[in-house]
């Protein structure tokens, strides 16, 4: 599966469900917002890109849903964190499946991704 732009995952895309499920209601937010704040994290100058890591059963499900959130940056973790206060969500280091079509990443930057349980 390919990594997908906040675009390709959110214009459109009306079900709350379709990513961070269990968090939905229980603090995360909208995905309006949460749209509204991966671009606001991808436009700053120390991030290359921001993606979504589809759901491993978005495929047999024909559903669109999300996994995680991908942020390549030279920022180092607990800026990541402050980015993604809110979420009700974890970050770690790396992408959390394979993926195909995953942009280049710049020198001295990192994948952190942003995970729910």
């Amino acid at each position: 599966m390919p990594l997908l732009t906040v675009d390709e995952f959110f214009d459109g895309n009306t079900d709350e469900e379709s990513i961070a499920p269990n968090q939905w209601g229980y603090g995360r937010p909208p995905l309006a917002e949460l749209a509204e704040r991966l671009r606001a994290i991808e436009a700053r100058p120390e991030v290359a890109w921001v993606r979504v890591q589809p759901h491993p059963e978005t495929v047999e499900a024909q559903a669109l849903a999300g996994e995680a959130l991908a942020l390549c940056t030279t920022a180092d973790e607990a800026t990541c964190r402050t980015w993604v206060d809110g979420f009700e969500a974890d970050v770690l280091i790396g992408l959390v499946d394979t993926y195909r079509d995953v942009p280049a990443v710049p020198e001295g930057a990192l994948v952190w991704s942003v995970t729910w349980d």
